[in-house]
């Protein structure tokens, strides 16, 4: 029998044994970066939650800070007083007898009737409503203007201000009107003509002028509890402390009450918002940072130092000042849970309406320290919530690195195991070539 030298090629599937080489070094670098990621990203969001229930309590406390700042009050008048009230935060509770004795009016004068599109005269027209040197319309009017162009030129030349014209058609012909811009003497009219042909003296109201007065310039007068006052505008203010009255009917000899009181509704709003704001921040605090020890499972936030301060920070505010908020109906429980009774407010403001000032204002002594606190937290540049979301978001960019870095390792590796392998491959046929020459000259040697 022949002697033989065997040798066949390595039948290897190169691609994939590189493959699935590359995947088992790659494995547990990837698994390990991208638990890493998970966990960061979810941290992240947590913060996010933190932070936006945060602004939001950090909002409402300002609304409640600028309620308690500027006390609010209710100004009632009897249906038919002939005026409305509107109290301002300067306001003195009382009751107040208002007698509207006379509305302040705008003046107005009429022309004598005109035959449609009759023309008056020629000149210039110098309207003065007020004080001023320059509270002065001057007009220069064609002998071709009607009644209508008139007016529109008065209209143009005014821009509303002073005076205003119109023209109206009645049973005995067409009547030019000059308004007043603004009620009471101050803004009645002096209308002169001068120059032309003398005909816009039929619209002057001066001496031998044609106007007629159809309605005066008056001020108003109004007397409060006994004292008057006279005014240009049906609007006055501080007649009553801290109260503006708009007039809108007259009658001299009636009076009619005018009650103001504190209204509290507005700041008990923004306190009921802020409560509900700080339950909201309570709520995702321990949701964040939970424990569920049936299922042992951990929030992203379990066991962080900066829950656990802002935690204490909220508690310990109210803390600092648990007599004083109680008084005024807030009260918090045992899990961190604020609730409001408004019926205890209105009770404590009403002995002392100062009180919630101090304590839920700007400057009080809860509503001011949790703002701080706050302030400390959500700054812009400096806040903790802030620096602790950059400094995640940067682990997080630093783990997107070590995947690329990672990327470039296993296609280093790659390049390597196919090269090996190649070699390898080459090398048994080679080997191949060599057997087959052998065999050659085994069989011819026999």
């Amino acid at each position: 029998m022949a002697n033989t030298i065997s040798a066949s090629g390595s039948g290897l599937d190169i691609p994939t044994l590189v493959s699935q080489l590359v995947t088992s070094a790659r494995t547990p670098t990837e698994t390990r970066i991208n638990k890493a990621g998970t966990t960061a990203n979810a941290k992240l969001s947590a913060l996010g939650q933190i932070k936006s229930a945060m602004t939001s309590l950090q909002a409402a406390l300002e609304k409640m800070g600028a309620a308690a700042d500027s006390p609010s009050f209710k100004a009632t008048t009897a249906s038919g007083a002939g005026y409305s009230a509107t109290a301002t935060a300067k306001a003195v509770p009382g009751d107040y007898s208002v007698e509207v004795v006379r509305l302040a009016t705008a003046q107005k004068l009429s022309s004598a009737a005109y035959a449609k599109d009759a023309t008056v005269g020629s000149g210039t027209l110098s309207i003065a409503y007020g004080a001023g040197a320059d509270d002065v319309v001057k007009v220069e009017i064609a002998a071709s203007a009607t009644l209508a162009d008139i007016a529109a030129a008065v209209n143009r030349a005014s821009g509303g201000k002073g005076v205003s014209a119109s023209v109206v058609t009645a049973n005995d012909g067409q009547h030019l009107v000059f308004s007043a811009a603004s009620t009471g003497s101050g803004g009645a009219l002096s209308i002169t003509a001068s120059g032309g042909n003398g005909g816009l003296v039929a619209l002057a109201n001066g001496s031998g002028g044609g106007l007629t007065q159809t309605v005066a310039a008056a001020d108003a007068l109004v007397r409060v509890d006994g004292f008057e006052r006279t005014s240009s505008s049906n609007t006055i203010s501080d007649l009553v402390p801290g109260v503006d009255l708009t007039l809108a009917k007259a009658a001299a000899g009636t009076t009619h009450n005018l009650n103001v009181v504190s209204d509290n509704g507005g700041l008990k709003s923004a306190i009921a918002a802020y409560v509900n704001a700080h339950n909201s921040v309570v709520g995702t605090l321990k949701s964040t940072s939970s424990y569920d020890s049936t299922t042992r499972t951990a929030s992203a936030l379990t066991g962080d130092a900066l829950v656990r301060t802002l935690q204490q920070q909220l508690r310990g505010q109210v803390s600092g000042n648990v007599t004083g908020l109680k008084e005024l109906g807030v009260t918090i429980d045992k899990a961190g849970v604020m609730s409001f009774d408004a019926t205890a407010f209105d009770k404590a403001v009403a002995a002392d309406p100062d009180a919630a000032r101090a304590m839920f204002g700007s400057g009080g002594s809860y509503g001011g320290a949790v703002a701080s606190l706050l302030e400390g937290h959500l700054d812009s540049m400096s806040g903790t919530l802030v620096l602790r979301t950059n400094g995640i978001n940067k682990q997080i960019s630093g783990l997107e690195d070590e995947l690329d870095r990672l990327d470039e390792k296993m296609t280093r590796l790659s390049d390597l195991y196919t090269r090996q392998f190649t070699a390898m491959e080459t090398m048994i046929v080679q080997m191949q070539g060599s057997a087959s020459s052998l065999n050659q000259l085994l069989a011819q040697s026999e």
